[in-house]
């Protein structure tokens, strides 16, 4: 994983499963198709001749603009989820993510009051899981999502035992 300036020094990041890829693209597949039907109505309705008044241009640039826009953004979607990493510390996880706008959350572990591992058709089918980390602040919303389901439940009773721990230490 390329180090950034906002890593802290010393980190070896564990990325996540390149399955996650298709979990992502398979969403983005979706979305990207909801909103071209969405935005094509408007050419449909004029070419049928619903709504003749309406203006060709912007007729034909509304579907084009969402198939230009999904085109970008599925060209993002593998180095997304290359950037998408976690480290365990002896005090705290670092969780990273981004491209353009990176993050670097760092979670104590005596800050975690449960962790929660999450599942959907699509990650079940690949074998992957979603972990949540849910901490007395709101405002944290720290998962790690793409992981092996072996490893998130590995995970899940590690940092559920260090939170423990640094709590009872309190």
């Amino acid at each position: 994983m390329r180090r950034e300036p906002i890593d802290p020094a010393g980190i070896e990041w564990t990325r996540v499963s390149p399955k996650y890829l298709r979990v992502r693209l398979v969403g983005w597949a979706i979305g990207s198709l909801i909103f071209l039907v969405i935005f094509s109505v408007p050419l449909v309705l004029l070419l049928t001749g619903v709504l003749p008044r309406f203006p060709l241009l912007l007729a034909w640039l509304l579907p084009a603009a969402v198939v230009i826009f999904a085109g970008w953004r599925g060209l993002l979607l593998p180095r997304q989820v290359r950037a998408i990493g976690y480290a365990e510390r002896n005090e705290d996880l670092l969780i990273r993510q981004g491209i353009f706008f990176q993050r670097t959350m760092v979670v104590p572990y005596g800050r975690m009051q449960y962790v929660d591992v999450a599942v959907g058709p699509i990650e079940r089918a690949l074998g992957l899981c979603t972990l949540k980390l849910h901490t007395a602040s709101p405002g944290t919303n720290a998962e790690i999502p793409g992981l092996p389901s072996s490893e998130g439940a590995r995970l899940r009773e590690q940092l559920s035992a260090r939170g423990e721990a640094k709590l009872a230490g309190l």
